[in-house]
């Protein structure tokens, strides 16, 4: 007996079927369209000062444009004879950008158990970590050195302490959020071995941790590098300080030289850090 002819399938249009077999994503054409209108109006609205807004004159960027254009021709001409004098406040920099990141990553790794619930159950006392550190962060290092240099003086002593607790806020909240996001099974064992929270922070939680400290202590040298180049302003050492003395007395082309230095000295230290990392992985 002959066998029977399965009926023929009814072949999907290509519009309603994917070559994938999957049916097409819905368009949503008038919703994107809805967003981005209401995105530019928001904008729109930011800009007018009737409201609050940021007074945007471009009128006054057309009138000035050439007293900004007589600024970049000084900038494209450095003078590559002020560069000596350059080097002792760039050396300050160095030293206050690592030993800020060296004190911040030892104050770091007990801040850094204590805000992590993995390794702190204790809810009393990571909420006043976490607490602690989200003032710490929520106040600008500018203001951190503006409050320093009139409690300790003009110098490098704010500017490293400004660092200082820059970089601990960000270390202790990047790791510790990392932390709190990742598997912990080794601590379930070492709950059931009978280990106390401080054995098992320093069998365990440690080691599975140094990778992300070392990640955030690098990025944090970076960070010191260029901030403390503004730090300078404010008075507190480094060379801001002199960036700022130069553009006080109108030397656009120390001011390019300083500029270049510094882009040297982050690409330096970018490319040595990203060396470290792959090292580190």
């Amino acid at each position: 007996m002959p066998p029977t002819a399965s009926p023929p399938r009814a072949s999907a249009s290509p519009e309603a079927v994917s070559e994938w077999g999957l049916p097409p994503r819905p368009r949503r054409a008038g919703r994107r369209a809805l967003v981005l209108v209401a995105l530019c109006a928001f904008t729109a609205l930011t800009c007018w000062p009737a409201i609050g807004g940021v007074e945007i004159d471009l009128a006054g960027l057309v009138r000035n444009w050439s007293n900004g254009a007589d600024k970049i021709a000084q900038l494209l001409r450095p003078d590559l004879s002020f560069l000596p004098r350059t080097v002792a406040p760039m050396l300050e920099t160095l030293a206050m950008a690592v030993a800020g990141a060296a004190f911040a990553a030892i104050v770091s790794i007990p801040l850094t158990l204590a805000a992590a619930r993995p390794s702190n159950p204790n809810p009393v006392t990571r909420q006043l970590v976490r607490f602690c550190i989200n003032v710490n962060r929520a106040v600008p290092d500018l203001v951190f050195a503006t409050v320093l240099v009139a409690m300790v003086g003009v110098g490098t002593l704010p500017g490293f302490l400004t660092l200082f607790l820059f970089d601990l806020g960000v270390v202790v909240k990047l790791v510790s959020e990392a932390v709190d996001s990742a598997d912990h099974p080794y601590l379930e064992a070492g709950t059931a071995a009978g280990g106390t929270q401080a054995q098992i922070n320093r069998a365990t939680v440690l080691p599975q941790s140094w990778p992300l400290f070392a990640n955030q202590w690098l990025y944090s040298l970076e960070l010191n590098v260029r901030i403390s180049a503004i730090l300078g302003i404010v008075g507190a050492g480094g060379i801001g300080r002199l960036l700022d003395e130069r553009r006080g007395f109108f030397a656009y082309d120390d001011v390019s030289v300083i500029i270049l230095e510094i882009l040297v000295v982050v690409v330096v230290i970018e490319v040595i850090s990203n060396a470290l990392r792959r090292r580190l992985r």
